[in-house]
């Protein structure tokens, strides 16, 4: 008889273990996938497979330097040695760089921060997921795998100091269109999620006044687990989330 293959989840990008990364790897966990972190700082990276593994759930990480195609090929490698018998089903993209400056003040390095983790990482995660998900059959809710991306409202308009973190930001959103489009009719599913708003983690807490509304990185999570749980009848593309007293 053979055993049932368990559906992997790979999130890249969980900072210090408290934004929507972390969140989103420690709702699916508890939702029977296997997940793999993956992110630049191994000692919150551990801490946070530790959590997950300690809660009854089954986690690994796997650190990385860069976002380069090779250093992402070789972290895919690494997932698919872990769990050599079961599927990558669902892959996050949450990583990325922000700057904020006026244009002027903008350097060369700000620039190719922006677009190496906006940009160069995402295409790079999107084809290593995307060749993960193409030749599996298609699950109870009709697809392949579901491919995720974390964007911002940068990715919609500019602003007075965003002209590199928007520039990046544009880029992401076309190229999740695009894999949308592409990929759909392959029965792989892409979508894009707006966060209109500050994400109450360790990092934001500081941030503004005790007034200041913040979305939930754990409600974050369940829009993602929900989209990945979306039958081929009714994809999502794009979709904004954000507190119910931010001004838009």
């Amino acid at each position: 008889m053979t055993s049932r293959k368990l559906p992997i989840l790979v999130v890249a990008g969980v900072g210090n273990g408290t934004g929507t990364g972390a969140s989103t790897a420690r709702l699916f966990a508890k939702n029977g996938y296997r997940v793999a972190v993956v992110a630049r700082n191994p000692d919150s990276l551990q801490k946070l497979a530790d959590d997950i593994n300690s809660s009854g759930g089954e986690a690994a990480p796997f650190p990385i330097e860069t976002y380069t195609h090779d250093n992402v090929k070789s972290v895919f490698d690494a997932i698919k040695k872990q769990w050599p018998n079961d599927e990558i089903r669902a892959a996050l993209w949450n990583a990325g760089a922000g700057v904020w400056k006026p244009f002027l003040d903008v350097t060369e390095s700000d620039i190719r921060q922006s677009l190496e983790n906006n940009v160069i990482g995402a295409f790079a995660f999107a084809r290593e997921s995307i060749l993960a998900m193409k030749d599996l059959e298609l699950n109870e809710n009709g697809k392949k795998g579901t491919l995720l991306f974390t964007s911002a409202t940068a990715a919609l308009r500019g602003n007075v100091v965003t002209s590199a973190f928007a520039a990046g930001k544009f880029g992401q959103r076309a190229l999740s269109q695009s894999l949308a489009k592409e990929f759909g009719k392959q029965n792989i599913h892409v979508a894009s999620v707006v966060v209109d708003g500050q994400i109450a983690t360790g990092r934001t807490s500081s941030y503004g006044s005790a007034d200041t509304p913040k979305l939930s990185p754990d409600s974050i999570a369940k829009t993602y687990l929900n989209l990945t749980n979306q039958d081929s009848s009714a994809w999502t593309w794009e979709l904004d989330l954000r507190p119910s007293s931010e001004k838009w």
